[in-house]
């Protein structure tokens, strides 16, 4: 580092003052042998056992990664996401890329930390909880001129509710369209870097994403929240099989019924981990049953059957 850094000093006594300052911000960006010396280099294996081609290949593929890695890497970044970069089979080869992944097998974390940016943002100032009309496949073709007060609104209470996708609401570029929070750089939600500034460039956090996609779709994700559970039944308290499936513990039809008033932070808790167990199929199947029963009686009382009401259709 000494050396280096003497190196650097005379190169910057030659140069310009603009050569000059890219060559010192490039001299104190830490290599990643510096940042961690465990994990910078590629592991070795039983030196009286030759390579595979599949392994050779890798090999050759994370040392490309880590050198494109290692080029474009700041001198500040978050160390957890580096950490989890190098660990990984496949090396994510830019930093975006790296916090991308990071955050795609830290799901539970990018749920609630999605949550707490949204309950730091706030619900916006007349927002209320809204379906748009029709069908996405009807307003494909829509004229340009559509109101814009229908842009952005979901068309299903099992979609959350996201008031900054909304076009009256919407904060534009540099911030997150799920949360409403500055969004920095590779997407992440804290500016680390002192800018003081979002990118303009972004509208998303790499965190919300995660978060989004494991709202929609917490199928997916049935074994890390096997994990969670450890491996045992939400209801019966039996070990969870194979065909153990994922469920809401308060039905999303019930939360558009009765829970719409309620701030939206708190809404998105009906989506998140809060709501969510696994359960084994013979109890979901049962549970699913019961929640169709009542949807039909509350069919039946109604003076309109299904009338206005989007939740009395049985998925």
């Amino acid at each position: 580092m000494a050396k280096r850094a003497a190196r650097v000093k005379t190169d910057m006594a030659e140069a310009g003052p603009v050569e000059a300052k890219a060559k010192a911000a490039k001299a104190a960006r830490p290599t990643l042998a510096e940042r961690l010396p465990a994990l910078a280099a590629p592991g070795t294996g039983p030196g009286d056992a030759s390579p595979s081609a599949a392994s050779s290949w890798r090999e050759a593929r994370n040392a490309a990664a880590r050198a494109r890695l290692e080029k474009s890497l700041p001198a500040i970044f978050p160390t957890s996401v580096l950490r989890h970069a190098l660990a990984r089979p496949l090396a994510p080869p830019t930093p975006r890329l790296a916090v991308e992944s990071y955050w795609r097998h830290h799901i539970l974390r990018a749920d609630r930390l999605a949550r707490a940016l949204a309950a730091r943002s706030g619900q916006p100032e007349g927002w209320t909880w809204r379906l748009g009309e029709g069908r996405p496949d009807t307003r494909r073709g829509a004229a340009a001129d559509e109101d814009l007060a229908e842009k952005g609104l979901p068309f299903s209470f099992r979609v959350p509710p996201a008031p900054f996708r909304e076009a009256p609401h919407a904060l534009g570029k540099g911030h997150c369209c799920v949360c409403g929070q500055p969004v920095y750089r590779f997407g992440w939600h804290r500016d680390l870097w002192g800018t003081g500034t979002p990118n303009r460039n972004a509208a998303w956090h790499a965190a919300c994403v995660a978060a989004w996609k494991f709202w929609i779709a917490p199928a997916d994700h049935v074994k890390e929240l096997k994990r969670r559970q450890g491996h045992r039944c939400a209801q019966s308290g039996k070990r969870l099989l194979r065909t153990a499936e994922v469920d809401h513990r308060v039905p999303l039809y019930r939360i558009w019924r009765e829970e719409r008033a309620r701030p939206w932070p708190a809404l998105l808790g009906y989506w998140g981990l809060p709501n969510l167990q696994v359960v084994n199929r013979a109890i979901h199947v049962d549970k699913c049953a019961a929640e169709a029963g009542e949807r039909a009686s509350m069919r039946r009382r109604a003076a309109g059957p299904g009338a206005g009401d989007p939740a009395a259709d049985a998925e």
